[in-house]
């Protein structure tokens, strides 16, 4: 039996997250931060003019090279060997890194803590996963904006309660997904604008072991940290901390994906219930099984395979608010397990309902003939206030037509529900005396498209001052596709 196939491997990588987001949580791509970081610590100390007790540069530009030389072929089986020793992986990374860097080895990590390279690598990641989780999600806007834009005039049977109401038109229903998308968008760009580095601080935050290293030269120590900022391309770091930075950040970021994952299950309900009603339905490939028993089965996998990934991905937002809210004092370590999986898992799974968002929007089936059908078996109920007003300019009695509709409707309702026959509403209301009315009047009546209110103009409305713009401003990120692998 092949390694790979005699262990736990997660589903997250094997089935639902793209390539782009599994490199960010890579190990190659941790270690490899954690080296970058090293050498933004080791060149500030050098540009800072660290010296000796003999007045002479502790670290020289001949060992900044020698550490960026090796930034990014990680020695993992010196690593992991000197781990099973000393049971610390920075320090079995510092003896790694030193092994490939003997000129450097004595200067690696000088001042720092275990968490200005843990801490530090985890906010970078966790940016630079955020900043793909907003393309995608912009070229999701952007798919659902073309579909808005492309049935906003198409009548449709309106739910409330999922129960017959008032008309609207297919991209009127859409633009309510894509609102909440912008939502989340918005909530995305505050996130990533609030991004900040924890900058080297030390053991609880002090940064004690700079004051001993630069000899209290304090305008020198408070230079450490923007430095150290801009090499690695944050505009700051946190102002104060303890050991770590605040585990509130891990929570805001958590609560983003789950504001995604929230919309992408609202919509994916929404489409599931429309393939039920055979009116919508999701992309359906030529050689693709619904059913292992039903042949006939065309089942909406992907928008079902996006709500429960989403429902993971909400609940998982509450383990770093426990996590925040259950930190001792300037540090304790029973977060670092749960970060492990919390932060990676939330990801993955986002980029997973994302990439099925993008597939399932670029290839939604509208049934025109479908919907029309059963808007026109329940749109005789809600003409009947227009058919009544009508009846009145023809010299009818409102009250009295009200009760007589009342009546109507119900023996209508009776013939659908009962019977199972077709609503005859219509030749009930022509055949009263009451009402003056002919059936070819009542059937003029009929258009779909009055009783849709302003929808139409709506969307175009929505697209025009709030959508396209953003996209406008995002065109370098449009044209993203997504490969679904099962």
């Amino acid at each position: 039996m092949a390694a790979e196939s005699d262990r736990y491997s997660s589903p997250l990588s094997e089935r639902y997250a793209s390539r782009q987001m599994q490199y960010l949580f890579s190990q190659d791509k941790k270690f490899q931060t954690w080296r970058k970081l090293w050498i933004a610590l080791a060149e500030t100390e050098m540009e800072l003019g660290l010296k000796g007790a003999d007045g002479r540069p502790v670290i020289t530009q001949e060992m900044i090279d020698e550490l960026k030389a090796h930034a990014e072929d990680i020695n993992y089986e010196d690593a992991i060997r000197r781990e099973k020793e000393v049971r610390h992986d920075v320090m079995s990374h510092v003896y790694a890194y030193g092994l490939q860097c003997p000129k450097a080895a004595g200067i690696i990590h000088l001042g720092a803590t275990s968490c200005y390279v843990g801490d530090n690598t985890d906010i970078i990641i966790m940016t630079e996963a955020l900043q793909l989780v907003r393309r995608k999600l912009i070229n999701v806007i952007a798919k659902l904006a073309e579909f808005a834009d492309t049935y906003k005039n198409l009548p449709t049977l309106a739910f409330t309660h999922f129960q017959p109401a008032q008309p609207t038109t297919v991209g009127k229903r859409a633009s309510l997904w894509l609102q909440e998308f912008l939502m989340d968008l918005e909530d995305t760009d505050y996130v990533i604008g609030t991004m900040k580095l924890l900058g080297s601080k030390g053991t609880t935050g002090t940064q004690a072991s700079f004051q001993e290293l630069f000899q209290s030269d304090q305008e020198t120590i408070d230079k450490i940290d923007p430095m150290i900022a801009k090499k690695m391309g944050f505009a700051q770091c946190y102002p104060v901390s303890g050991q770590t930075y605040s585990r509130k950040a891990d929570t805001r970021v958590a609560n983003v994906l789950a504001g995604i994952a929230a919309s992408a299950h609202k919509m994916s309900n929404d489409i599931r219930l429309l393939q039920h009603l055979k009116e919508v339905e999701e992309p359906f490939e030529k050689n693709q099984i619904g059913s292992s028993a039903m042949a006939y089965k065309r089942n909406p996998m992907r928008s079902e395979r996006i709500a429960s990934l989403a429902r993971y991905v909400m609940i998982d937002a509450l383990n770093p608010a426990v996590t925040s809210a259950v930190q001792w004092f300037e540090r304790t370590l029973d977060d670092s397990a749960n970060k492990r999986l919390s932060i990676p898992e939330g990801f993955l799974a986002v980029d997973g309902i994302l990439d099925l968002c993008l597939n399932v929007v670029d290839g939604l089936v509208v049934y025109e003939k479908v919907i029309t059908k059963h808007l026109m078996a329940e749109l005789p109920f809600m003409a009947t206030e227009n058919i009544m007003m009508d009846a009145v300019k023809k010299g009818g009695d409102r009250q009295k037509l009200h009760e007589r509709i009342r009546q109507l409707s119900m023996q209508a309702g009776e013939n659908v529900k009962k019977h199972g026959l077709d609503n005859n509403l219509l030749e009930l209301i022509a055949a009263d005396s009451a009402f003056h009315l002919t059936l070819e009047e009542l059937q003029a009546g009929m258009d779909p498209a009055k009783y849709v209110g302003r929808a139409p103009l709506q969307v175009e409305k929505f697209l025009n001052d709030v959508v396209n713009p953003v996209l406008e401003e995002n065109r370098d990120v449009l044209g993203m596709t997504a490969e679904i692998s099962v």
